[in-house]
């Protein structure tokens, strides 16, 4: 994986407006106690976390950034300042976020876009699930009582407070009412998931995903791909550059042309054939598979735009992807496609939590047969 060093809001791809708002809010010296700043997967907000939190403590500010060069900045940007602290989803009892900080540092270092799996993959998670547990709930409030080591404010960047869940309680009074000059950033991608007593005391901060542009434009800057290459990544990744990034990694397989391929046989229902198309993609590794059914979703997305549109200028296809989609546009209505892009998510899933790659593909061209031919 690329290292992508971004700490100050110059070197992030894209969210201007983002920028302007955290921007002002230090400028004016009105910074809410408790943001939430909500974005999708990939679109930057972790990044834009530890920017805002590099801007409040920077010594010498200028023009709504930070300078990158004092004291507070460089020890931010290793993430060894005193009064920034983090906390994120671990697995195992008794277990807290500084157990791990060693990996998280070398985690956001290497990649600030990275999402839970990469992250629980990182400290060896295998199949367990992540949460923000009851001592990290208790050494979170210990750590905020205490007063400021160096800089001007105490900051806590809490990356995914969906993983809270009823724990979060534990926290209602600390952000209500917090010690003087104490920020919170809860960091997170699904609001639905958090509780709502921690939502009505935070200000949401939007963060929309990126603009397939921007995904290509940071491509070019940072991975050194051509425009065209960058744009054909770009717009699989619907808005997720950590996404763009391993679709990047990941390209030594023509999707297109094994997608197509493996849908003809699914169609035709051959025994033989399947099993053969089957053992190949259980062959590609866990990331490729993924990045197989991540890109079988976008062909299945733009088939439904054409069948809502009738246009076919406007859908994100190579030519020869294109005339494709329009033929199979013919015989497979948005029933289908809703049913068939149930399937590929679900696979996507059990990819993620390292099912038996050759039982999992082949029940799902079973089941893609009887949908195609029902």
């Amino acid at each position: 994986m690329l290292i992508i060093k971004k700490v100050k809001f110059s070197q992030i791809i894209g969210q201007d407006g983002t920028k302007t708002l955290l921007s002002s809010m230090v400028e004016g010296e009105r910074i809410p106690h408790a943001q939430l700043f909500l974005g999708s997967k990939g679109s930057g907000s972790l990044a834009l976390a530890m920017a805002f939190a590099q801007l409040v403590l920077c010594d010498n500010p200028k023009g709504g950034e930070a300078c990158g060069r004092c004291v507070s900045c460089i020890k931010t940007k290793k993430m060894i300042h005193p009064d920034v602290h983090y906390s994120y989803p671990t697995v195992g009892t008794k277990v807290v976020a500084t157990n791990f900080l060693k990996e998280w540092r070398s985690a956001v270092e290497e990649n600030p876009y990275m999402n839970l799996n990469q992250w629980l993959q990182k400290i060896g998670a295998d199949n367990k699930q992540g949460n923000i547990n009851k001592d990290e709930c208790l050494a979170i409030v210990k750590k905020l009582s205490l007063k400021t080591f160096e800089g001007k404010y105490k900051i806590l960047i809490m990356w995914l407070p969906e993983f809270l869940g009823k724990e979060g309680n534990r926290l209602l009074k600390l952000i209500e009412e917090p010690p003087d000059n104490t920020l919170f950033i809860l960091v997170a991608e699904n609001q639905e998931l958090i509780l709502n007593t921690i939502l009505s005391r935070c200000q949401i901060v939007k963060i929309n995903p990126l603009q397939d542009e921007e995904v290509a434009q940071g491509l070019v800057e940072r991975m050194r791909l051509s425009e065209d290459d960058a744009m054909s990544i770009a717009r699989l990744a619907n808005g997720d550059f950590n996404e763009a990034m391993s679709l990047v990694e990941n390209t030594e397989n023509d999707n297109a042309k094994l997608f197509l391929d493996w849908f003809r046989a699914c169609y035709k229902g051959s025994g033989k054939e399947l099993v053969a198309l089957t053992e190949g993609l259980a062959k590609l590794g866990r990331e490729n598979q993924k990045y197989f059914l991540t890109y079988s979703l976008h062909f299945l997305r733009e088939l439904m735009v054409l069948g809502v549109t009738g246009n076919n200028d406007n859908i994100r296809l190579q030519p020869t992807e294109k005339q494709t989609a329009i033929n199979m546009a013919k015989v497979v209505g948005f029933e289908k496609v809703g049913k068939i892009s149930d399937l590929f998510n679900q696979a996507i899933m059990h990819v993620e939590r390292n099912a038996n790659p050759k039982i999992l593909f082949l029940d799902t061209s079973i089941k893609l047969h009887k949908v195609l031919r029902s």
